[in-house]
């Protein structure tokens, strides 16, 4: 199914906080995920003593700091309930593969495939994972982007702390926008996943249909691609710019590709050859060298 105009959401903060993964969050702080566990935990102060108990004793004051970074995360969003809100953009396109191009509504976007020998595994490509154009048959593959209000990332420049924790809750919301967009475009828009009936750690741990690849991320590591995404989501709409390099602006945004298939799994593309950056260069018309400097890590 694909209905080919955009359409954007407004979250406000408190409707997408539960989609927050908070393991992120603490990452960003240097905690390992196990503190992270803090968020699932009944904010009572008995749940929150006994949890303490869990930890070998040299290790509770670093759970007594997650706790009380929690709070003052949880504390901040209701602040920035008030005043923000985060945004997403979607578009269903209709799609086929050809070769390592997917082709979405016209427009082409050339894609990677694996190089590096890993056991028998076929060398994957996002492509394989839509129908090809030589079927006759169309599918449909989503394109979105999520960001946060410019003007959040701004807030305490003059406290670094609070600043750092404005900017680390920004990118977590951009995320869990995200997040709520996909399960609402699965159940109800696209509805290829109508009777899906996930808890919330199910949905942070990714136990639906299909996957949702972010620019930037392994299997789409080339983040001049933004620049094919914004010709069909008009990213200005919500407040999005793209630097000379296709970085988003604000910081706090998230764009990538919805893709359905049932076997669709995430893969990271890895090193790639000479012959594969000349041939990509070739489909993305670029020079050679300016496309070695957005895959940097991969050559």
């Amino acid at each position: 199914m694909h209905n080919s105009q955009l359409s954007t959401l407004n979250f406000q903060l408190h409707e997408v906080a539960p989609y927050i993964n908070w393991i992120y969050f603490f990452h960003a702080w240097g905690f390992q995920p196990r503190f992270a566990a803090i968020a699932d935990i009944h904010g009572c102060d008995v749940c929150r003593a006994s949890w303490l108990t869990t930890f070998e004793e040299q290790d509770r004051p670093k759970a007594a700091e997650a706790m009380q970074l929690l709070k003052e995360a949880n504390r901040m969003l209701n602040l920035l309930d008030e005043d923000f809100q985060v945004k997403s953009a979607f578009r269903l396109c209709k799609a086929n593969s050809d070769g390592d191009n997917l082709i979405l509504d016209g427009t082409i976007l050339p894609l990677l495939r694996q190089q590096t020998h890993k056991n028998d595994e076929p060398f994957l490509c996002l492509s394989d994972f839509v129908r090809p154009l030589s079927s006759g048959i169309p599918d449909t593959v989503g394109v979105f982007v999520s960001t946060v209000s410019e003007d959040m990332e701004k807030m305490y420049q003059n406290d670094s702390y609070k600043h750092l924790l404005v900017q680390t809750l920004a990118d977590r919301l951009a995320e869990a926008a995200t997040e709520k967009m996909h399960e609402y475009v699965r159940k109800e828009i696209w509805g290829y996943a109508k009777n899906e009936n996930l808890s919330m750690p199910e949905i942070l741990h990714e136990k639906f249909q299909g996957i949702r690849p972010a620019v930037g991320y392994p299997s789409l590591p080339d983040q001049s691609i933004n620049f094919i995404l914004n010709n069909l989501l008009n990213m200005q709409e919500i407040g999005i710019s793209l630097t000379e390099n296709g970085a988003m602006h604000p910081h706090a945004s998230v764009s990538g590709l919805m893709i359905s298939h049932p076997q669709a799994k995430y893969f990271s593309i890895g090193k790639i050859g000479e012959d594969q950056l000349i041939d990509y260069a070739g489909r993305r018309n670029m020079p050679v060298e300016v496309m070695k400097k957005f895959l940097a890590g991969n050559i």
